[in-house]
């Protein structure tokens, strides 16, 4: 049972997967609460959509990739943002013309300009190949991200129920706004090599959504989202070792997991209410 347990830790690349997972999960776990909050849930699957061109073009050019990903990941939220506030198109519209655009020039240019980099790595993640140069990347921005909701999460959260209170309150809302879109984006960017483009937006908001469904408070349900993403993530790790799967499915099967179960104990105990 022990070995069992224990046998995924014998191998490094298994290691810096486990490491990845460690370090990825709560910046994404909090900032899901705030995304599931405000209604943003789409807006974390655009910009991870419309990261590819980025990448893309970073490839091309032989820059950083985490370059390009950034990038292409304001622009989108910015142009989202400037979409929406100007024009009578309602954002989730706009959301989705802006991340399947850049999704398709991204699709186009890996096409008609080959590159070194793996489309099946970029969207789903490499895991079992994260390097050192990944891991300090990941845990630099993992610290700002955290530090930044650490600091601000009041403002985010007032910003988050209600803009006009928070703009009478005189906080500045512009900046809350831009800043919530530029953690998002660098949140998209640290999990681009843990899990990929696509499935990143279920670290993005199942967190959240399971903190949702079983507590009430805002503090504990931060804690929830945390302890949720950490578990779903080291979890969905070890078990793909066993079950000779991709890492980052399973992950996001486990989280899924738990938000059924989370789903299921809401309706049982609004039912015993």
């Amino acid at each position: 049972m022990i070995d069992a347990l224990l046998a995924p830790f014998q191998f490094p690349f298994m290691r810096d997967a486990f490491l990845i997972s460690l370090i990825v999960a709560p910046p994404a776990a909090l900032l899901s609460c705030f995304l599931v909050l405000k209604g943003w849930a789409l807006m974390g699957d655009a910009v991870s959509h419309a990261i590819l061109p980025g990448v893309v073009l970073a490839s091309l050019l032989n820059l950083p990739l985490i370059l390009g990903a950034f990038a292409a990941g304001m622009g989108c939220a910015l142009l989202t943002g400037y979409l929406a506030e100007n024009s009578r198109v309602k954002r989730d519209t706009v959301m989705g013309v802006v991340f399947s655009g850049m999704f398709a020039v991204g699709m186009v240019l890996y096409v008609a300009f080959p590159t070194g980099a793996h489309l099946d790595h970029i969207l789903f993640g490499n895991m079992l190949g994260v390097g050192r140069e990944d891991l300090l990347t990941a845990g630099g921005i993992a610290i700002l991200v955290c530090t930044a909701l650490g600091l601000k999460w009041r403002d985010f959260l007032l910003h988050a129920f209600d803009p006009a209170q928070a703009r009478a309150s005189g906080l500045r809302t512009g900046w809350l706004h831009y800043g919530l879109l530029t953690i998002l984006s660098v949140t998209v960017v640290a999990t681009l090599s843990a899990v990929g483009l696509i499935l990143a937006v279920a670290l993005l908001i199942t967190p959240g959504a399971i903190a949702f469904l079983t507590v009430r408070s805002f503090g504990r349900m931060l804690a929830v989202a945390v302890a949720a993403c950490l578990g779903s993530m080291v979890a969905g790790v070890w078990l793909s070792f066993h079950l000779d799967s991709a890492p980052a499915p399973t992950v996001v099967l486990v989280l899924t997991a738990l938000f059924l179960a989370a789903f299921v104990n809401r309706l049982r105990r609004a039912g015993a209410g």
